[in-house]
């Protein structure tokens, strides 16, 4: 079973995450942060990856620490649930549309993170979530789920509708990355022989 299960443990956060790649998009995202757990829903529900999310976080200071933390224990779950890589597809992309907004998204699954953002925010707020914290949060799952990630913005003035297109976007992208290629069920994507 391609499952992983998480804790992370700082003096600034706590987070618990679980997830299963072969999945229904069912997801139980509690972070403290509202915005964000509505991000992280449509991350599962769009990759197909079920996702339990419990964090706790010094959200006294500010919502940095309980995003960055959240995004590097789920990239850990991904390498951990992806094992081997053996029979994956291994690399995923998506231009999703959503209103006034396109976000394109490439990704690799190659265990080498590398990290492209070219997607500005027009507001440093949506609500009380601060704009910047989205590409924080992707750094860090791109570091430590070893993923080869860029997200181009196409078009955009609404800073909510941007990200939640960048959020859907990539899961959709890593939906097509993390499934079983039939035709290549026992092999690994890869001529280095290892990923």
């Amino acid at each position: 079973m391609r499952k992983a299960s998480i804790t992370r443990k700082t003096a600034e956060t706590e987070i618990n995450v679980e997830i299963n790649l072969d999945g229904t998009g069912i997801y139980d995202n509690q972070t403290g942060v509202g915005f964000f757990d509505h991000m992280l829903d449509q991350l599962s529900r769009h990759s197909l990856i079920d996702m339990t999310i419990r964090a706790k976080g010094d959200l006294h200071i500010d919502d940095h620490h309980t995003v960055e933390d959240t995004g590097i224990a789920i990239g850990q779950a991904l390498t951990q649930a992806l094992g081997d890589k053996k029979g994956i597809y291994r690399y995923g992309h998506f231009a999703l549309a959503m209103d006034d907004t396109q976000i394109n998204t490439a990704l690799d699954l190659s265990a080498r993170p590398f990290f492209v953002w070219n997607c500005d925010m027009p507001s440093p707020k949506i609500g009380t979530f601060d704009t910047e914290l989205v590409r924080e949060f992707f750094q860090a799952l791109s570091t430590h789920g070893g993923i080869t990630l860029h997200i181009d913005k196409r078009n955009g003035f609404n800073s909510h509708h941007i990200a939640e297109a960048t959020f859907k976007s990539v899961a959709r992208a890593l939906r097509m990355a993390v499934e079983i290629d039939p035709r290549m069920a026992t092999s690994l994507p890869s001529t280095k022989g290892a990923l």
